[in-house]
């Protein structure tokens, strides 16, 4: 197979064109290899502590990149043909066979007609591999009468021809791939049934497009037949972190004395005794903490599992937090926030100051992304590293990408939120997103569905589509982090709405301008105005399944929903009743609206 050349932007080397992925450049097809075959000498690293320490050893590396036009000497980034069979869309050959003029391989057939890729593919259900499927085997193969012996040993290997014919039909029974030599035709709509593959004699070659075969590489799982550009192909996991100073959560200060305490120990020997909590108690009072969190220290208990975006998060929203309390930041850096309290005196709705209690202008923000791993085929097949090479159990290689922008973060108040997501009706309603993503197979990648989530990722939504019409930037250019997680040591209720790219395009400050409360606010009320009503009402707002897999409630692209590129969970797991209030349920931000126009009509 040989190795080719093309132009990515290289935002697009992370995602969603980055190791493992299928691109589509100039009707040819092609496949990103992984980062052992980048040139280090061409592919700056990356500095971000905080990120390497949830991924974990390894360096980060940013694609080889180029200005201009590229010339033989220029830096490139490799991708593989991929699959390597074509056929000719003017004699309709089919072949593995490439093109060759005057010494440069060209996609074009013998005859000069273009080569179009085959549209269907190979993956395996659990070892996330992708190969081409052997089209010459498999029109010889099949169980049908016309299998004799002269198609079973045929060797017209230069004979196969990729055939339309309308008067089969339409869909796929009307496309076959015939052999000239041995005249078997066999259409494609044999293809897609279930094991298809398997009955024909068909394995999986247990590798990726670009890896060499290797003896004793044998894959057990079985070959399902995809298109191409099927989504499944490739389901990337990525990771991305703010650049921050990395700040130690309230929580994790008040456990630190906790353990340094003079009588710490004794709670830890009595492991649990009557004297342990007595001491336990004296060491809460002293402290401000309680008795039960003293005692979960001693146990070893606080020691769970954390995931890596979770826990990049919680160091976010302390810096957030601490940038919030300090007002006009002067400092310098990639992390410039101004801090904004919201004033209860207002002549705001208090409705919406009592819960939204600070608001910074995020001047200057640098975030940096970089992609860990990929699978094919569905959710629960086996990852596949990005670093293939000799050295990449020790110091594997992520391709990552930095980029700079600004932003506008809002907090919300902890004790009012408290109160809200405790209301029966309130949980059972959240409950319905819970159900839905515990039976679906793929959603545990989610965020839970905890009230507050739903409620503070909605307002987001409803945020940004009324930022792309003042700030300048398109919606599918502004990008949320959502901080909304009741389980953590330190409970969250945030948003960050940013913008972000490579270079100065994200820090223009057509958001950043829009942060400071006397605009934002007035904002914040058109949103919310705006989703009071959906051109789908009644049945949206009544709604309590809609979206893929019915996780989205009172949700649809009428009101809610914006680019799956700006949105952290892909429009998943949104509802406006839990906002604005629906039924017999009490929205986060519940007469507001109401407040507003008894307000305006005075």
């Amino acid at each position: 197979m040989e190795r080719i050349v093309h132009d990515l932007r290289l935002s697009e080397t992370v995602t969603p064109f980055g190791v493992g992925a299928i691109v589509d450049i100039l009707g040819e097809s092609l496949i990103a290899a992984d980062t052992s075959w980048w040139d280090r000498k061409y592919a700056p690293e990356i500095s971000c502590d905080r990120l390497l320490a949830r991924l974990g050893p390894g360096i980060l590396r940013q694609a080889p990149a180029h200005a201009g036009r590229a010339a033989k000497e220029t830096a490139h980034l490799l991708y593989w043909r991929f699959p390597a069979w074509r056929f000719c869309e003017r004699c309709t050959q089919l072949s593995q066979i490439t093109g060759k003029h005057k010494g440069r391989w060209i996609n074009r057939c013998e005859c000069g007609g273009g080569l179009v890729p085959m549209r269907y593919v190979a993956t395996c259900e659990k070892g996330s591999h992708i190969q081409d499927i052997p089209w010459f085997k498999w029109a010889h193969r099949g169980n049908g009468a016309d299998i004799t012996d002269a198609v079973r040993f045929c060797r017209a290997y230069k004979e196969l021809r990729f055939v339309r014919s309308s008067r089969r039909g339409e869909g796929l029974a009307s496309l076959s791939v015939h052999c000239t030599g041995c005249k078997r035709s066999r259409p494609l709509s044999e293809l897609t049934s279930t094991d298809s593959l398997h009955r024909d004699g068909i394995r999986c070659d247990g590798i990726q497009p670009w890896q060499e075969p290797k003896s004793g590489m044998i894959c057990e799982h079985r070959l399902n037949a995809v298109q191409r550009g099927a989504t499944g192909n490739y389901i990337a996991d990525r990771l991305s972190a703010l650049d921050i100073p990395e700040e130690i959560s309230h929580s994790a200060e008040i456990a630190d004395k906790v353990r340094s305490h003079v009588y710490f120990e004794k709670v830890v020997t009595d492991n649990g005794g009557p004297q342990a909590e007595m001491v336990a108690g004296w060491i809460a009072d002293e402290l401000g903490t309680t008795a039960a969190d003293v005692l979960a220290l001693a146990s070893g208990a606080e020691d769970t599992e954390e995931t890596p975006l979770l826990d990049l998060k919680d160091g976010e929203w302390s810096a957030f937090v601490n940038k919030l309390d300090g007002g006009r930041d002067h400092s310098n850096g990639n992390f410039v926030v101004d801090g904004f309290s919201i004033p209860t005196e207002a002549t705001w709705p208090s409705t919406l100051t009592s819960r939204l209690v600070g608001v910074g202008q995020v001047r200057r923000v640098r975030e940096v992304r970089a992609l860990r791993r990929f699978q094919r085929h569905n959710a629960d097949a086996e990852y596949v590293m990005v670093d293939l090479g000799l050295d990449s159990k020790r110091k594997p290689i992520y391709p990552a990408i930095e980029l700079f922008g600004e932003g506008i973060f809002l907090r919300f108040d902890e004790a009012e939120i408290s109160a809200w997501e405790e209301t029966p009706e309130v949980r059972k309603r959240a409950e319905i997103l819970l159900k839905s993503r515990n039976s679906t197979p793929w959603a545990h990648r989610l965020p839970v569905p905890e009230p507050r989530f739903v409620a503070l990722h909605t307002i987001s939504h409803l945020l940004i589509r009324r930022l792309a019409f003042a700030s300048g930037y398109s919606s599918a250019s502004l990008q949320e982090r959502i901080y909304a997680h009741s389980d953590r040591p330190d409970r969250t209720a945030g948003i960050f709405i940013y913008t972000a790219a490579g270079d100065a395009q994200g820090t223009l400050g057509g958001l950043v301008r829009l942060g400071h409360p006397e605009k934002l606010v007035p904002l914040l009320l058109a949103a919310l105005g705006d989703a009071d009503v959906c051109s789908n009402d009644p049945v949206c707002i009544e709604s309590d399944h809609q979206g893929s897999s019915h996780l989205n409630l009172s949700a649809c692209h009428g009101c809610t929903l914006v680019s799956e590129t700006s949105c952290e969970t892909g429009n998943r797991l949104l509802d406006r009743q839990l906002v604005l209030g629906g039924g017999t349920v009490p929205g986060l931000l519940d007469h507001l609206l109401d407040e507003v126009r008894s307000t305006v009509g005075r």
